[in-house]
């Protein structure tokens, strides 16, 4: 019997007679998406769902589909499927990251336009029949300075058109070196230059807590006066209240924006505001694009349904299936040193070493490569995954080499991961023990044995008495409970370390309140996916 799909939202008919010409059972019901009882109903005759954002892949449905293998997401966001829940599952989650790129570049540029002509507005003016020619003088693009907030594969694109309109570009990205600028043509600079020397400003970051907010009313205040804000990338990024402010008061000369905090935005305080464009998320939506994606994500549905061949996987490595047995913890704490690594950085990585000891270094180190660097990338941007992070490692000039060593030590296996930057190399390295867990066994050369936890604080310090119970008498009194504590040191009175397993999430004024005794060189809150 063929494997059997579900199309439960808009596809193309060459997407879903892909799956037909490859032998597979597709039934084409573009409404089921929408309607949550009867979608769960039928879930179970599947093999493979494939969606776009209508259709919302929830654990409660996840529950009805025993026969599910894959779901294929035309697009890139996959924010309407529970991807923890679909794991647990053994459920494949595949999207399409670079499917939209070029469209996405393309409507900033022609919101960038609208913007310094007034399109829309002498538009519906005309339409009115006014002329009103006067009212609608605008400003040039060209010779302006674009700033680009998040220089990766969509701000690269949208920086390579600007340069066609011969304006001046600069790039705000923590992880874009120097090499990769010149590549693509920008000037990196600091966020507080970008902000004072931008006369249009587009965002391109994805939507983390390092990036929520990142035009505030605090950095909208620190912009050129007149400035122009652009944002096709994700609504969060600029605070709407405090831009309906500066718009007001003229410090912002004009917004554009395809995105909003909530969405459908059916109601905004943004609208109505003269100098103001906005257009109901479609960045992505052209026809070459919406086609694009569907095609894509057939062929890779397909792929792996047949063959069982994993391409832009969301939640499992690119490994056989004999390999996934021996791998999976491996691969996880591949992902965990990649993670603390990215975690612990604020500033351009310029290169990755991953040295593989003992019998781990005869396993796909390429895989394990994957799940390196994506950890490492995914601090600064939640969509990378195993498949995509090393296409974004090369747009962003990060070397990755590996190093593969026989039986060094007293462990049978081990990954080390070194990173480097322009001002330091930061390095961390773990096993996994017999009873399948990954562990950090060593920290800036410090040895230490610690369990890797969902919630972790990490702080440096110098060895001197009274940290132990600093550390401890400020979780108890801010009732944070510690799991485990470890703790490791290069020698009396010489840099010391600890690791804490939290029950919780730690609060920011708890990290604070540490910073604040002056007892600690390092405070850094650390999460980490244990699913």
């Amino acid at each position: 019997m063929p494997p059997r799909v579900l199309v439960s939202d808009e596809l193309s008919e060459t997407a879903v007679q892909i799956f037909r010409d490859r032998g597979l059972e597709v039934d084409y019901q573009p409404k089921l998406g929408k309607d949550k009882e009867a979608l769960a109903a039928v879930i179970d005759r599947y093999d493979g769902l494939a969606i776009r954002s209508a259709t919302k892949v929830t654990a409660k449905l996840l529950e009805r589909a025993d026969r599910l293998k894959v779901i294929g997401r035309a697009g890139i966001g996959v924010d309407n499927v529970d991807i923890p829940a679909a794991s647990r599952r053994g459920v494949i989650v595949m999207n399409t990251p670079f499917g939209n790129s070029i469209t996405t570049a393309e409507h900033t540029i022609a919101m960038m336009f609208a913007l310094a002509r007034q399109i829309p507005e002498a538009n519906a003016s005309t339409h009115a029949g006014k002329w009103e020619k006067s009212r609608f003088m605008g400003v040039e693009l060209f010779n302006k300075t674009l700033g680009i907030i998040g220089a990766g594969n969509i701000g690269s694109i949208v920086a390579d058109r600007a340069l066609g309109l011969k304006m001046k570009v600069i790039a705000y990205d923590p992880f874009l070196s120097e090499d990769r600028a010149r590549e693509i043509g920008v000037a990196k600079v600091e966020l507080d230059e970008l902000l004072a020397r931008a006369d249009v400003i587009t965002l391109h970051t994805p939507l983390t807590d390092r990036t929520r907010n990142i035009l505030s009313a605090e950095a909208l205040a620190r912009t050129k006066p007149g400035v122009r804000i652009v944002n096709c990338a994700r609504g969060g990024l600029v605070d709407e209240e405090a831009l309906v402010a500066a718009l007001k008061s003229g410090h912002v000369a004009g917004a554009a924006l395809d995105v909003f905090a909530v969405e459908p935005a059916t109601e905004s305080p943004l609208f109505g505001l003269p100098n103001v464009v906005c257009t109901p998320h479609l960045g992505a939506s052209t026809t070459e694009a919406q086609e694009n994606v569907a095609i894509q994500i057939a062929e890779q549905m397909a792929d792996y349904l047949l063959t069982g061949a994993v391409q832009n996987a969301l939640n499992m490595p690119s490994v056989t299936a004999e390999e996934a047995a021996v791998m999976g913890p491996w691969v996880k704490l591949a992902g965990h040193l990649g993670s603390f690594i990215g975690q612990m950085t604020d500033e351009p990585i310029k290169a990755i070493n991953v040295l593989y000891d003992g019998r781990v270094a005869d396993m796909n180190l390429e895989a394990l490569n994957c799940a390196v660097i994506a950890g490492v990338l995914r601090a600064g941007n939640p969509e990378v995954n195993m498949v995509s992070a090393p296409v974004v490692a090369k747009e962003r000039g990060i070397r990755v080499s590996t190093t593969r060593q026989d039986k060094s030590g007293v462990f049978d296996a081990y990954i080390k991961v070194t990173m480097v930057t322009d001002r330091r190399e930061r390095s961390v390295a773990g096993t996994v023990f017999s009873d399948g867990k990954p562990r950090f066994i060593q920290i800036k050369g410090i040895n230490i044995d610690a369990e890797i936890g969902r919630h972790m604080l990490y702080t440096t310090n110098e060895d001197v008495p009274g940290i132990i119970g600093l550390l401890g008498m400020t979780m108890g009194k801010n009732g944070v409970n510690i799991a485990n504590f470890t703790l490791g040191r290069s020698g009396p009175g010489q840099d010391a370390i600890a690791i804490l397993y939290l029950d919780e999430r730690i609060d920011p004024k708890v990290v604070e309140t540490l910073e604040n005794t002056g007892m600690f060189q390092q405070v850094r809150p650390l999460e980490f996916d244990v699913a």
